[in-house]
C-alpha cells in the first residue's frame, strides 16, 4: 500500500504535462481554438449568435433546422473541446430560451446526437459544465496584450451582456490566478518523499500566496457582473435538470436514449483547482462519511478526464496532512495552517459573494409572489432562493476551517 502511494506521487511529479495542466494556466486550457472547420459553421453560427437568437426567441426554430452533422472530423483535442463548448451553449440555450415555466424537455437529435457523441469521446456528460464555459471559453482582444480583464472576451455568451461575459471572465482569472499553486504541488510531492522540510515550507508559501490572489481577482466581479442581471437573466443558463423541480425526470436526449437524463449545471463545483487544493490539504474525510464530500467526488464526472486524474493521483499519493502532523516542526505547520486559513478565506468570500448574487435577489423576488422562477439554483439545482446552496457552501467552509492543525497532537 505504501509502495502504491509513492508510485501516485510519482507520476505527479514526472509526468504532470500529461495531466494536460498548463505552467502558465493551471488547468485553464491554454490559448482555446475558436475556429472550427469549415463543416461545423451551422454550429459556430447559432452558437456564435445565442444571445441575440435567444433574445428574438429564434433559438429553438434554428436548432429545430439544423442539420446532423458527423463527429469524426474532430480529431484534434482543442477543436474537441470548442465543439462541446458550442454545443453546451446550444443545448442551454435550447432548453431555457423560453424561461423557466417552459422549458424544453426534449433536445433534438441534430443536437443531441452529436453532443452526446463527443462527450463520450472527451469522456464528459453532455451538458455545459464549468470546464467548457470557464476554463475553454475565452480570448484576448490584442494577442500580445497582457491576460487581464479589459484584454480578455470571451467564446460564447449567454443573454445578460457584459454580467454574462464579466461572469465567465472573473471566474477564468480566479482560476489562472491558481496557477502558481498548482504547479507548486510536485514540489510538496517531491519535499515529501525527501523529507525536505524547508522546500516543503516554501513551496505551502506557494500555494498561500495563489489562494490569496484567487481571493483578490475574485473581488473584480462586484464591477464587472450586476446582481439582477446575473440573477434573473444570466443564471437559469447555468442551470441543469439534475434534482431540478422545473426539470422533473430530467432531459431526453432524442436518438441517443429512450429515457430521459440527468445531469447538473455547470458550477464552481466542478472546479478542479478547488478539488485539487482540497485533497491537497486533507480538508475532507471519507466520502462514505461526509455528504459533502461524496457530492462533491460525483461532480469530478463533469471535469476533463486528465483533470480528475491528477487529483486521484492526488489523493492516492502521501498525505500531506499527516506528514506534516509527524514532522513535529512548528514552522511547517504553520505554513500549512496558513494554507487552510486562505482557503477558508477564498471561501468565506464566496459565501458573501452568493448573498449578494443569489440570497438577496432571490428574497426581493419572494416578496414579489414570483416563488417559482426562484427556485433554480445552480448548485445544488433544489431549493428556493439558493437556501442549500449556501447550506453545502457553509458546510464546505466549516469543513475546511477543522482541518486547521491547532495542535500537533490532534490527528
Amino acid at each position: 500500500m505504501e509502495r502504491k502511494g509513492k508510485t501516485s506521487a510519482e507520476n505527479l511529479l514526472i509526468k504532470i504535462d500529461q495531466y494536460l495542466i498548463s505552467e502558465d494556466y493551471g488547468f485553464v486550457l491554454p490559448h482555446p481554438q475558436t475556429e472550427l472547420p469549415s463543416y461545423y459553421d451551422p454550429w459556430m453560427e447559432i452558437a456564435s449568435n445565442l444571445s441575440q437568437l435567444i433574445e428574438n426567441c429564434q433559438l429553438c426554430s434554428k436548432v429545430e433546422k439544423m442539420p446532423l452533422l458527423s463527429t469524426h472530423a474532430l480529431t484534434d483535442y482543442k477543436e474537441q473541446r470548442l465543439a462541446h463548448l458550442a454545443l453546451g451553449f446550444i443545448t442551454m440555450g435550447y432548453v431555457w430560451q423560453n424561461g423557466s415555466e417552459k422549458a424544453q424537455k426534449v433536445l433534438p437529435g441534430t443536437l443531441a446526437v452529436p453532443f452526446c457523441k463527443l462527450s463520450e469521446v472527451l469522456d464528459l456528460p453532455p451538458v455545459l459544465v464549468y470546464a467548457d464555459c470557464v476554463l475553454a471559453n475565452w480570448k484576448k482582444k490584442d494577442p500580445s496584450g497582457p491576460l487581464s480583464i479589459e484584454n480578455l472576451d470571451v467564446i460564447f455568451s449567454f443573454p445578460g451582456g457584459e454580467t454574462s461575459k464579466g461572469f465567465f471572465l472573473v471566474s477564468l482569472l480566479v482560476e489562472m490566478a491558481a496557477a502558481p499553486g498548482i504547479r507548486a504541488i510536485p514540489k510538496i510531492i517531491s519535499a515529501m518523499l525527501h523529507q525536505d522540510i524547508t522546500s516543503l515550507e516554501n513551496a505551502l508559501q506557494d500555494v498561500t500566496s495563489s489562494i490569496s490572489k484567487m481571493r483578490d481577482a475574485f473581488k473584480l466581479i462586484h464591477g464587472y457582473v450586476n446582481p439582477e442581471v446575473f440573477f434573473n437573466t444570466l443564471r437559469i443558463y447555468l442551470s441543469g435538470w439534475k434534482d431540478n423541480p422545473l426539470m422533473a425526470g430530467g432531459l431526453l436526449y432524442e436518438g441517443v436514449w429512450k429515457t430521459p437524463r440527468e445531469f447538473s449545471g455547470g458550477s464552481a463545483g466542478q472546479s478542479s483547482t478547488l478539488q485539487c487544493f482540497d485533497v491537497l490539504l486533507g480538508i475532507h474525510s471519507s466520502p462514505e462519511s461526509d455528504s459533502a464530500a461524496a457530492y462533491l467526488q460525483s461532480l469530478r464526472d463533469y471535469m476533463p478526464a486528465s483533470h480528475r486524474a491528477f487529483i486521484q493521483a492526488l489523493a492516492s499519493g502521501p498525505s500531506l496532512r499527516h506528514f506534516v502532523l509527524a514532522a513535529g516542526n512548528d514552522r511547517l505547520q504553520e505554513a500549512f495552517n496558513s494554507c487552510v486559513s486562505a482557503l477558508l478565506a477564498l471561501r468565506d468570500y464566496h459565501i458573501q459573494v452568493v448573498t449578494k448574487y443569489i440570497t438577496i435577489p432571490a428574497g426581493k423576488q419572494k416578496r414579489r409572489g414570483c416563488l417559482f422562477h426562484s427556485a433554480v439554483v445552480p448548485l445544488p439545482e433544489k431549493g428556493t432562493g439558493g437556501t442549500s446552496f449556501m447550506c453545502f457552501l457553509k458546510t464546505i467552509r466549516d469543513l475546511t476551517k477543522n482541518a486547521q492543525l491547532l495542535d500537533i497532537k490532534t490527528l
